[in-house]
Protein backbone atom coordinates (compact mmCIF):
# COMPACT_ATOMS: atom_id res chain seq x y z
CA UNK A 1 0.00 0.00 0.00
CA UNK A 2 2.48 2.44 0.96
CA UNK A 3 4.38 2.05 -2.80
CA UNK A 4 1.11 2.36 -4.41
CA UNK A 5 0.42 5.50 -2.05
CA UNK A 6 3.93 7.14 -3.42
CA UNK A 7 2.66 6.49 -6.78
CA UNK A 8 -0.87 8.19 -6.35
CA UNK A 9 0.05 10.87 -4.81
CA UNK A 10 2.79 11.33 -7.10
CA UNK A 11 0.66 10.80 -10.32
CA UNK A 12 -1.91 13.21 -8.53
CA UNK A 13 0.44 16.10 -8.42
CA UNK A 14 1.62 15.96 -11.94
CA UNK A 15 -1.80 15.55 -12.85
CA UNK A 16 -3.16 18.95 -10.85
CA UNK A 17 0.71 20.61 -11.85
CA UNK A 18 -0.27 19.97 -15.34
CA UNK A 19 -3.77 21.63 -15.07
CA UNK A 20 -2.10 24.75 -13.65
CA UNK A 21 -2.34 24.52 -9.75
CA UNK A 22 0.06 25.98 -7.87
CA UNK A 23 3.07 23.49 -6.93
CA UNK A 24 3.06 25.62 -3.35
CA UNK A 25 -0.62 23.89 -2.85
CA UNK A 26 0.14 20.58 -4.48
CA UNK A 27 3.61 19.47 -3.09
CA UNK A 28 2.97 19.29 0.88
CA UNK A 29 -0.78 17.96 -0.19
CA UNK A 30 1.20 15.22 -2.11
CA UNK A 31 3.44 14.53 0.79
CA UNK A 32 0.86 14.28 3.23
CA UNK A 33 -1.54 12.07 1.28
CA UNK A 34 1.21 9.54 0.48
CA UNK A 35 2.50 9.93 4.26
CA UNK A 36 -0.86 8.85 5.29
CA UNK A 37 -1.92 6.31 3.02
CA UNK A 38 1.67 4.93 3.89
CA UNK A 39 0.24 5.06 7.70
CA UNK A 40 2.98 7.11 8.71
CA UNK A 41 2.34 10.55 10.91
CA UNK A 42 1.32 13.06 8.50
CA UNK A 43 1.77 16.23 10.63
CA UNK A 44 5.41 15.26 11.52
CA UNK A 45 6.16 14.43 7.90
CA UNK A 46 4.60 18.13 6.67
CA UNK A 47 6.27 20.33 9.68
CA UNK A 48 9.72 18.16 10.60
CA UNK A 49 10.37 16.35 7.33
CA UNK A 50 9.18 18.37 4.11
CA UNK A 51 9.84 21.60 5.96
CA UNK A 52 13.11 20.84 7.31
CA UNK A 53 14.04 19.68 3.48
CA UNK A 54 12.17 22.38 2.26
CA UNK A 55 14.06 25.18 4.41
CA UNK A 56 17.46 23.06 3.59
CA UNK A 57 17.15 23.46 -0.24
CA UNK A 58 16.16 27.16 0.23
CA UNK A 59 19.38 27.71 3.01
CA UNK A 60 22.17 26.19 0.36
CA UNK A 61 20.56 27.85 -3.11
CA UNK A 62 18.53 31.07 -2.88
CA UNK A 63 21.58 33.19 -2.81
CA UNK A 64 22.09 31.72 -6.16
CA UNK A 65 18.57 32.35 -7.24
CA UNK A 66 18.57 35.86 -5.57
CA UNK A 67 21.48 36.67 -7.68
CA UNK A 68 20.88 34.99 -10.75
CA UNK A 69 17.49 36.39 -11.59
CA UNK A 70 18.67 40.02 -10.30
CA UNK A 71 21.50 39.85 -12.71
CA UNK A 72 18.85 38.22 -15.60
CA UNK A 73 16.74 41.39 -15.09
CA UNK A 74 19.48 44.20 -15.02
CA UNK A 75 21.48 42.72 -18.16
CA UNK A 76 17.67 43.12 -19.74
CA UNK A 77 17.42 46.47 -18.35
CA UNK A 78 20.26 47.73 -19.72
CA UNK A 79 19.91 46.56 -23.06
CA UNK A 80 22.84 44.05 -22.68
CA UNK A 81 21.01 41.17 -23.79
CA UNK A 82 19.48 43.22 -27.05
CA UNK A 83 22.72 43.83 -27.65
CA UNK A 84 24.23 40.74 -27.95
CA UNK A 85 21.55 39.75 -30.00
CA UNK A 86 21.26 42.32 -32.56
CA UNK A 87 25.38 41.37 -32.37
CA UNK A 88 24.48 38.25 -33.20
CA UNK A 89 21.99 38.95 -35.87
CA UNK A 90 24.41 41.61 -37.64
CA UNK A 91 27.56 39.43 -37.96
CA UNK A 92 25.81 36.40 -39.17
CA UNK A 93 22.67 37.58 -40.69
CA UNK A 94 19.88 35.77 -42.38
CA UNK A 95 21.46 33.50 -44.66
CA UNK A 96 22.49 31.40 -40.92
CA UNK A 97 19.61 32.59 -38.84
CA UNK A 98 19.13 29.01 -36.98
CA UNK A 99 22.95 29.24 -35.60
CA UNK A 100 22.55 33.01 -35.06
CA UNK A 101 19.34 32.30 -32.69
CA UNK A 102 21.55 29.06 -31.04
CA UNK A 103 24.50 31.11 -30.82
CA UNK A 104 22.54 34.16 -29.05
CA UNK A 105 20.97 32.09 -26.60
CA UNK A 106 23.89 29.78 -25.78
CA UNK A 107 25.94 33.00 -24.87
CA UNK A 108 24.03 35.02 -22.64
CA UNK A 109 22.58 31.75 -20.72
CA UNK A 110 26.22 30.58 -19.92
CA UNK A 111 27.40 34.04 -18.92
CA UNK A 112 24.41 33.71 -16.18
CA UNK A 113 21.59 35.27 -18.06
CA UNK A 114 18.27 33.29 -16.47
CA UNK A 115 16.83 31.20 -18.99
CA UNK A 116 13.54 32.77 -18.91
CA UNK A 117 14.79 36.40 -19.49
CA UNK A 118 16.71 34.98 -22.83
CA UNK A 119 13.84 33.63 -23.54
CA UNK A 120 11.37 37.48 -24.13
CA UNK A 121 14.71 39.23 -25.75
CA UNK A 122 15.66 36.71 -27.93
CA UNK A 123 12.26 35.48 -29.54
CA UNK A 124 11.32 38.65 -31.28
CA UNK A 125 15.20 38.35 -32.79
CA UNK A 126 14.34 35.24 -34.03
CA UNK A 127 11.03 35.89 -35.49
CA UNK A 128 12.41 38.86 -37.57
CA UNK A 129 16.03 36.67 -38.41
CA UNK A 130 13.57 33.72 -39.55
CA UNK A 131 11.03 35.61 -41.16
CA UNK A 132 13.67 37.54 -43.53
CA UNK A 133 15.74 34.07 -44.55
CA UNK A 134 12.35 32.25 -45.01
CA UNK A 135 12.35 29.31 -42.57
CA UNK A 136 8.97 28.15 -40.92
CA UNK A 137 8.64 29.93 -37.46
CA UNK A 138 7.51 26.75 -35.81
CA UNK A 139 11.26 25.80 -35.27
CA UNK A 140 11.97 29.11 -33.53
CA UNK A 141 11.09 27.43 -30.36
CA UNK A 142 13.77 24.19 -31.00
CA UNK A 143 16.18 26.95 -32.04
CA UNK A 144 15.96 28.86 -29.06
CA UNK A 145 15.45 26.12 -26.54
CA UNK A 146 18.71 24.37 -28.30
CA UNK A 147 21.55 27.60 -27.58
CA UNK A 148 19.56 28.39 -24.12
CA UNK A 149 18.71 24.96 -22.36
CA UNK A 150 20.23 22.38 -22.93
CA UNK A 151 24.44 22.19 -22.82
CA UNK A 152 24.43 25.63 -21.15
CA UNK A 153 22.24 23.90 -18.43
CA UNK A 154 23.86 21.08 -18.17
CA UNK A 155 27.47 20.32 -19.85
CA UNK A 156 29.76 23.50 -20.49
CA UNK A 157 32.30 23.41 -17.62
CA UNK A 158 31.52 26.37 -14.91
CA UNK A 159 27.97 27.38 -15.87
CA UNK A 160 26.17 29.37 -13.27
CA UNK A 161 22.99 27.47 -14.02
CA UNK A 162 21.02 26.28 -10.62
CA UNK A 163 21.51 22.71 -12.00
CA UNK A 164 25.12 23.08 -12.31
CA UNK A 165 25.23 24.19 -8.36
CA UNK A 166 23.06 21.59 -7.14
CA UNK A 167 25.33 18.44 -7.28
CA UNK A 168 28.31 20.04 -5.53
CA UNK A 169 27.35 20.01 -1.38
CA UNK A 170 26.40 16.02 -2.38
CA UNK A 171 29.62 15.52 -3.87
CA UNK A 172 32.22 18.19 -2.99
CA UNK A 173 32.79 19.06 -6.57
CA UNK A 174 32.89 22.73 -8.12
CA UNK A 175 30.74 23.90 -11.47
CA UNK A 176 33.95 22.69 -13.13
CA UNK A 177 33.32 19.16 -12.50
CA UNK A 178 34.42 16.94 -15.43
CA UNK A 179 35.59 19.83 -17.62
CA UNK A 180 36.17 18.12 -20.80
CA UNK A 181 33.72 15.53 -20.67
CA UNK A 182 31.53 18.58 -20.13
CA UNK A 183 33.27 19.75 -23.39
CA UNK A 184 32.61 16.82 -25.11
CA UNK A 185 28.53 16.61 -24.16
CA UNK A 186 28.58 20.13 -25.38
CA UNK A 187 29.51 20.09 -28.46
CA UNK A 188 27.87 16.81 -29.41
CA UNK A 189 24.51 18.28 -27.89
CA UNK A 190 25.08 21.21 -29.85
CA UNK A 191 25.97 19.47 -33.52
CA UNK A 192 23.10 17.32 -33.49
CA UNK A 193 20.60 19.47 -32.48
CA UNK A 194 22.13 22.11 -35.20
CA UNK A 195 22.27 19.01 -37.84
CA UNK A 196 18.50 18.06 -37.12
CA UNK A 197 17.35 22.05 -38.09
CA UNK A 198 19.24 22.42 -40.79
CA UNK A 199 17.54 18.70 -41.80
CA UNK A 200 14.09 20.31 -41.05
CA UNK A 201 14.61 23.69 -42.71
CA UNK A 202 15.96 21.93 -45.53
CA UNK A 203 12.92 19.46 -46.09
CA UNK A 204 10.76 22.19 -45.42
CA UNK A 205 11.97 24.40 -48.26
CA UNK A 206 11.54 21.45 -50.61
CA UNK A 207 8.03 21.34 -49.58
CA UNK A 208 8.18 25.19 -50.59
CA UNK A 209 7.38 25.86 -46.83
CA UNK A 210 8.18 29.38 -45.94
CA UNK A 211 7.94 31.56 -42.56
CA UNK A 212 4.05 31.39 -42.61
CA UNK A 213 1.50 34.12 -42.80
CA UNK A 214 2.78 37.60 -41.77
CA UNK A 215 -1.07 38.53 -40.78
CA UNK A 216 -0.21 36.09 -37.41
CA UNK A 217 2.91 38.16 -37.08
CA UNK A 218 0.82 40.51 -34.60
CA UNK A 219 -0.65 37.86 -32.77
CA UNK A 220 2.59 36.69 -32.11
CA UNK A 221 3.58 39.80 -30.57
CA UNK A 222 0.33 39.79 -28.49
CA UNK A 223 1.26 35.82 -27.53
CA UNK A 224 4.79 36.93 -26.45
CA UNK A 225 3.40 39.84 -24.22
CA UNK A 226 0.96 37.39 -22.45
CA UNK A 227 3.21 34.70 -21.90
CA UNK A 228 4.88 36.72 -18.81
CA UNK A 229 1.49 37.19 -17.12
CA UNK A 230 -0.57 33.87 -17.96
CA UNK A 231 -1.11 32.21 -14.73
CA UNK A 232 -0.93 28.74 -15.78
CA UNK A 233 2.35 29.62 -18.18
CA UNK A 234 4.11 31.43 -14.51
CA UNK A 235 2.99 28.48 -12.51
CA UNK A 236 4.60 26.06 -15.00
CA UNK A 237 7.99 28.25 -15.40
CA UNK A 238 8.53 28.66 -11.77
CA UNK A 239 9.61 25.12 -10.86
CA UNK A 240 11.41 24.95 -14.57
CA UNK A 241 14.07 28.46 -13.50
CA UNK A 242 15.09 30.93 -11.40
CA UNK A 243 13.21 33.73 -12.85
CA UNK A 244 9.43 34.64 -12.02
CA UNK A 245 8.39 35.48 -15.36
CA UNK A 246 5.81 38.19 -13.94
CA UNK A 247 8.54 40.40 -13.66
CA UNK A 248 9.50 40.59 -16.90
CA UNK A 249 6.91 43.67 -16.96
CA UNK A 250 7.76 45.20 -13.69
CA UNK A 251 10.70 47.61 -14.65
CA UNK A 252 11.27 49.45 -17.91
CA UNK A 253 14.35 48.67 -20.50
CA UNK A 254 16.73 51.26 -22.00
CA UNK A 255 15.99 52.74 -25.31
CA UNK A 256 19.54 51.94 -26.40
CA UNK A 257 21.73 49.65 -25.22
CA UNK A 258 25.69 49.70 -24.44
CA UNK A 259 28.27 49.10 -26.84
CA UNK A 260 29.10 45.77 -27.51
CA UNK A 261 32.16 44.87 -26.11
CA UNK A 262 30.25 46.86 -22.65
CA UNK A 263 27.44 44.29 -23.04
CA UNK A 264 29.94 40.96 -23.05
CA UNK A 265 31.79 42.26 -20.33
CA UNK A 266 29.70 41.44 -17.59
CA UNK A 267 29.19 37.87 -18.54
CA UNK A 268 32.71 37.21 -18.85
CA UNK A 269 33.19 38.83 -15.54
CA UNK A 270 30.61 35.69 -14.59
CA UNK A 271 32.53 32.91 -16.13
CA UNK A 272 35.98 34.33 -14.95
CA UNK A 273 35.58 34.60 -11.25
CA UNK A 274 33.92 31.66 -11.13
CA UNK A 275 36.84 30.19 -12.76
CA UNK A 276 39.10 31.71 -10.66
CA UNK A 277 36.98 31.28 -7.28
CA UNK A 278 36.85 27.47 -8.25
CA UNK A 279 39.99 26.52 -9.49
CA UNK A 280 42.66 28.94 -7.56
CA UNK A 281 40.95 30.86 -4.39
CA UNK A 282 38.88 28.71 -2.61
CA UNK A 283 41.54 25.83 -2.81
CA UNK A 284 43.75 27.84 -1.12
CA UNK A 285 40.92 29.27 1.43
CA UNK A 286 41.22 28.25 4.97
CA UNK A 287 38.05 27.13 6.26
CA UNK A 288 38.43 24.75 8.92
CA UNK A 289 36.54 26.88 10.89
CA UNK A 290 33.28 25.90 8.92
CA UNK A 291 33.62 22.07 11.04
CA UNK A 292 32.34 24.41 14.23
CA UNK A 293 28.84 24.39 15.44
CA UNK A 294 28.28 27.83 15.02
CA UNK A 295 28.83 27.13 10.59
CA UNK A 296 26.97 24.24 10.67
CA UNK A 297 29.41 21.55 10.53
CA UNK A 298 30.10 21.51 7.25
CA UNK A 299 32.76 21.53 5.20
CA UNK A 300 34.05 24.17 2.65
CA UNK A 301 33.87 21.21 -0.21
CA UNK A 302 30.02 21.01 0.31
CA UNK A 303 29.86 24.78 0.18
CA UNK A 304 32.69 26.16 -2.33
CA UNK A 305 30.45 25.20 -5.69
CA UNK A 306 27.51 27.33 -4.12
CA UNK A 307 30.61 30.29 -3.21
CA UNK A 308 31.93 30.14 -6.45
CA UNK A 309 28.79 31.21 -8.21
CA UNK A 310 27.81 33.49 -6.07
CA UNK A 311 30.84 35.67 -6.20
CA UNK A 312 30.68 35.42 -9.83
CA UNK A 313 27.40 36.65 -9.62
CA UNK A 314 27.64 39.70 -7.59
CA UNK A 315 30.94 40.47 -9.18
CA UNK A 316 29.14 41.05 -12.44
CA UNK A 317 26.21 43.07 -11.31
CA UNK A 318 28.78 45.04 -9.67
CA UNK A 319 30.00 45.73 -13.13
CA UNK A 320 27.37 45.82 -14.75
CA UNK A 321 25.64 48.44 -12.65
CA UNK A 322 28.90 50.70 -12.91
CA UNK A 323 29.37 50.48 -16.35
CA UNK A 324 25.17 51.03 -17.34
CA UNK A 325 24.25 53.06 -14.40
CA UNK A 326 23.28 56.00 -16.71
CA UNK A 327 21.55 53.40 -19.30
CA UNK A 328 19.42 51.70 -16.60
CA UNK A 329 16.13 53.65 -16.97
CA UNK A 330 15.12 53.00 -12.75
CA UNK A 331 17.86 50.93 -11.21
CA UNK A 332 15.33 50.28 -7.81
CA UNK A 333 12.67 49.17 -10.23
CA UNK A 334 14.96 46.59 -11.76
CA UNK A 335 16.57 45.70 -8.55
CA UNK A 336 13.03 45.23 -6.97
CA UNK A 337 12.20 43.01 -9.93
CA UNK A 338 14.87 40.77 -10.13
CA UNK A 339 14.71 40.45 -6.49
CA UNK A 340 11.49 39.59 -7.04
CA UNK A 341 11.23 37.16 -9.71
CA UNK A 342 13.71 34.95 -7.54
CA UNK A 343 11.05 34.04 -4.67
CA UNK A 344 8.49 32.10 -6.18
CA UNK A 345 10.90 30.08 -8.62
CA UNK A 346 13.05 28.89 -4.96
CA UNK A 347 10.00 28.30 -3.13
CA UNK A 348 8.40 26.26 -5.82
CA UNK A 349 11.38 24.09 -6.22
CA UNK A 350 12.15 23.72 -2.58
CA UNK A 351 8.31 22.47 -2.58
CA UNK A 352 9.14 19.58 -4.69
CA UNK A 353 12.13 18.85 -2.55
CA UNK A 354 10.04 18.72 0.29
CA UNK A 355 7.66 15.96 -1.25
CA UNK A 356 10.90 14.17 -2.66
CA UNK A 357 12.21 14.12 0.96
CA UNK A 358 8.89 12.76 2.67
CA UNK A 359 8.53 10.14 -0.19
CA UNK A 360 12.22 9.28 0.61
CA UNK A 361 10.89 9.13 4.20
CA UNK A 362 8.90 6.47 3.92
CA UNK A 363 9.32 2.41 4.52
CA UNK A 364 7.94 1.56 0.66
CA UNK A 365 10.69 4.24 -0.42
CA UNK A 366 13.06 1.42 0.34
CA UNK A 367 12.25 -0.72 -2.63
CA UNK A 368 12.32 2.06 -5.14
CA UNK A 369 15.73 2.23 -3.65
CA UNK A 370 17.01 -0.92 -4.31
CA UNK A 371 16.15 -0.96 -7.98
CA UNK A 372 17.56 1.81 -8.54
CA UNK A 373 20.89 1.15 -7.48
CA UNK A 374 20.27 -2.30 -8.85
CA UNK A 375 20.01 -1.01 -12.53
CA UNK A 376 22.32 -2.85 -15.26
CA UNK A 377 25.32 -0.88 -16.44
CA UNK A 378 26.81 0.44 -13.27
CA UNK A 379 26.37 3.27 -11.15
CA UNK A 380 26.57 5.63 -13.58
CA UNK A 381 23.66 4.53 -15.29
CA UNK A 382 21.68 4.15 -12.48
CA UNK A 383 22.20 7.49 -11.16
CA UNK A 384 21.29 8.52 -15.08
CA UNK A 385 18.51 6.95 -14.78
CA UNK A 386 17.23 8.39 -11.09
CA UNK A 387 17.55 11.91 -12.37
CA UNK A 388 15.88 11.28 -15.78
CA UNK A 389 13.35 10.14 -14.10
CA UNK A 390 12.39 12.03 -11.43
CA UNK A 391 13.00 15.10 -13.32
CA UNK A 392 11.05 13.87 -16.06
CA UNK A 393 7.92 13.12 -13.21
CA UNK A 394 8.37 16.71 -11.62
CA UNK A 395 9.03 18.75 -15.17
CA UNK A 396 11.79 20.07 -13.05
CA UNK A 397 15.37 19.77 -13.76
CA UNK A 398 16.20 21.30 -10.52
CA UNK A 399 13.93 19.65 -8.21
CA UNK A 400 14.26 16.31 -9.89
CA UNK A 401 17.80 16.12 -9.14
CA UNK A 402 17.87 17.26 -5.82
CA UNK A 403 15.18 15.05 -5.22
CA UNK A 404 17.54 11.96 -6.04
CA UNK A 405 20.66 13.54 -4.64
CA UNK A 406 18.87 14.30 -1.54
CA UNK A 407 17.63 10.00 -1.66
CA UNK A 408 20.57 8.41 -2.88
CA UNK A 409 23.15 10.82 -3.42
CA UNK A 410 25.25 9.50 0.06
CA UNK A 411 24.58 5.63 -1.42
CA UNK A 412 26.33 7.07 -4.59
CA UNK A 413 29.48 8.66 -3.22
CA UNK A 414 29.53 5.56 -0.90
CA UNK A 415 29.93 3.56 -4.01
CA UNK A 416 32.21 6.03 -5.95
CA UNK A 417 34.90 5.73 -3.23
CA UNK A 418 34.84 1.56 -3.10
CA UNK A 419 34.52 1.81 -6.96
CA UNK A 420 37.28 4.63 -7.50
CA UNK A 421 34.95 6.68 -9.31
CA UNK A 422 35.74 10.42 -9.77
CA UNK A 423 33.17 12.84 -7.91
CA UNK A 424 33.43 15.54 -10.65
CA UNK A 425 32.48 12.51 -13.60
CA UNK A 426 28.83 11.79 -11.10
CA UNK A 427 28.41 15.42 -10.93
CA UNK A 428 28.74 15.85 -14.91
CA UNK A 429 25.94 12.84 -15.21
CA UNK A 430 23.59 14.13 -12.93
CA UNK A 431 23.64 17.11 -14.32
CA UNK A 432 23.19 16.01 -18.24
CA UNK A 433 20.85 13.42 -17.03
CA UNK A 434 18.20 16.10 -15.51
CA UNK A 435 18.62 18.39 -18.65
CA UNK A 436 16.77 15.31 -20.57
CA UNK A 437 13.18 14.14 -19.92
CA UNK A 438 12.41 17.08 -18.07
CA UNK A 439 11.64 18.86 -20.90
CA UNK A 440 8.21 16.75 -21.68
CA UNK A 441 5.34 18.61 -22.98
CA UNK A 442 4.77 20.23 -18.88
CA UNK A 443 8.28 21.09 -18.57
CA UNK A 444 8.17 24.78 -17.74
CA UNK A 445 10.63 26.00 -20.49
CA UNK A 446 8.57 24.30 -22.79
CA UNK A 447 5.36 25.95 -21.99
CA UNK A 448 7.08 29.10 -21.79
CA UNK A 449 8.69 29.19 -25.00
CA UNK A 450 6.22 28.09 -27.06
CA UNK A 451 3.89 31.08 -25.41
CA UNK A 452 6.12 33.65 -26.11
CA UNK A 453 6.77 32.31 -29.90
CA UNK A 454 3.05 32.27 -30.26
CA UNK A 455 3.74 28.41 -31.17
CA UNK A 456 1.61 24.83 -30.06
CA UNK A 457 2.73 21.69 -28.86
CA UNK A 458 1.68 20.12 -32.45
CA UNK A 459 3.33 22.63 -34.28
CA UNK A 460 6.56 22.74 -32.49
CA UNK A 461 7.22 20.20 -29.85
CA UNK A 462 8.91 17.61 -31.88
CA UNK A 463 11.67 19.58 -32.90
CA UNK A 464 12.16 20.13 -29.22
CA UNK A 465 12.59 16.92 -28.46
CA UNK A 466 14.81 15.89 -30.94
CA UNK A 467 17.04 19.16 -30.17
CA UNK A 468 16.80 19.24 -26.35
CA UNK A 469 16.05 15.55 -25.13
CA UNK A 470 17.33 12.89 -28.14
CA UNK A 471 20.00 15.45 -28.24
CA UNK A 472 21.15 15.31 -24.62
CA UNK A 473 20.24 11.41 -24.15
CA UNK A 474 23.03 11.15 -26.70
CA UNK A 475 25.45 13.04 -24.78
CA UNK A 476 24.72 11.92 -21.85
CA UNK A 477 25.48 8.41 -23.26
CA UNK A 478 28.78 9.26 -24.70
CA UNK A 479 29.58 10.79 -21.23
CA UNK A 480 28.89 7.41 -19.35
CA UNK A 481 30.79 5.21 -21.92
CA UNK A 482 33.62 7.74 -22.19
CA UNK A 483 33.57 7.97 -18.24
CA UNK A 484 33.48 4.38 -17.65
CA UNK A 485 36.45 3.88 -20.10
CA UNK A 486 38.82 6.89 -19.44
CA UNK A 487 37.13 8.18 -16.12
CA UNK A 488 36.82 11.83 -15.05
CA UNK A 489 38.86 14.36 -17.25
Amino acid sequence: MGLLGILFALGLLIWLAYRGWSILLLAPAAAILAALLAGEPTLAHWTQTFMRSAAQFIMQFFPIFLLGALFGKLMEDSGSVSTIASFMTEKLGAKRAVLAVVLAGALVTYGGVSLFVAFFVIAPMAQALFRSAGIPKRLMPAAIMLGASTFTMSALPGTPAIQNAIPTPFFGTTPFAAPGLGVVASAIMLAFGLWWLARAEAKARAKGEGFGDDILSTDDAKAADHASTDLIVRERATTAGAFDPIEIAHSQECAGGPPVVLAFLPLIVVIGVNLVMSLFVLPRLDASFLAEPAWGETSLSAVGGVWAVVVALAAAIAVLVAINFRRLPSLRASMDAGANASVLPVLSVASLVGFGSVVAALPAFALVRDWVLGIGGGPLVSLAVATNVLAALTGSASGGLTIALDALGGAYMQIAAEQGIDPGLMHRVAVIGAGTLDMLPHNGAVVTVLAVCGSSHRESYFDIVMVGVVSSLVALAAVIGLGTVFGSF
